[in-house]
């Protein structure tokens, strides 16, 4: 990680996760290749190992202190990018059985290559997530989706919730303003048979600055769901 050592076990403090040193050495290496690959194909603004260690890393571990993901769920990190949340929770939870989704190949390739170097076995799909949620190999056949996508709640909660089981969980990682989005998403949990399971705030830099939304699926979507992405954004939920 160049010549910045990151104490992870400051990083890691603010959670009840215990660090391993392979973990370490896995998100030394995550970072690298994250600073390296950026700079062919843009994947992050944050380009300082500090920064990567608490704004992505910790970021992203932080829903497993928000809700407990059990053993060996199947888990999908819908519109993953660079891999987050996704993959800083593999790492830390190798017993999960995790697919990273996302539209742009060119991050898949970067995801292949990290997978290869960590040595981590996942799931990698290229493709929309309103056309991958209609499969039948992705429809409904999670028990976590996960997302730190920048869209709206009410926007991903429909382009999410289709991949979820009946009782399985979507966990939203969203920023310290979430009740504006929360009151603007009520159609959307009611159409697509959700409820609010557990909410948490959580601090990275500054106090309450991330908030953790975890909805629990009560029955099936309907099949119009989701719907394409111009619809979609036409006329949200």
């Amino acid at each position: 990680m160049g010549d910045q050592v990151v104490d992870f076990a400051q990083v890691f403090e603010k959670t009840d996760l215990r660090i391993s040193r392979e973990m370490v050495g896995k998100f030394e290496k995550y970072a690298d290749l994250l600073i390296d690959w950026n700079e062919k194909i843009n994947l992050t603004a944050i380009v300082d190992p500090q920064e990567i260690a608490v704004k992505h890393f910790l970021d992203s571990v932080l829903a497993l202190d928000a809700i407990a993901i059990p053993y060996g769920s199947a888990v999908i990190d819908v519109g993953t990018g660079a891999g987050f949340p996704g993959m800083p929770i593999k790492i830390v939870r190798p017993d999960v059985n995790l697919t990273l989704l996302d539209s742009l190949n060119k991050r898949i390739k970067f995801l292949d290559d990290l997978s290869d170097k960590l040595k981590i076995e996942v799931n990698l799909v290229h493709e929309r997530a309103e056309d991958a949620a209609q499969k039948k190999d992705f429809r409904e056949s999670f028990d976590v989706a996960i997302s730190r996508a920048v869209a709206p709640l009410n926007v991903l909660l429909e382009y999410c919730l289709p991949f979820v089981k009946v009782d399985g969980v979507f966990i939203a990682l969203k920023g310290s303003n979430v009740q504006s989005e929360l009151d603007l998403a009520q159609n959307a949990i009611k159409n697509l048979n959700a409820e609010i399971f557990t909410q948490k705030s959580f601090s990275l830099v500054n106090d309450c600055d991330r908030s953790i939304i975890v909805f629990k699926k009560t029955a099936k979507n309907l099949e119009i769901y989701p719907r394409n992405s111009a619809k979609i954004k036409k006329k949200p939920l």
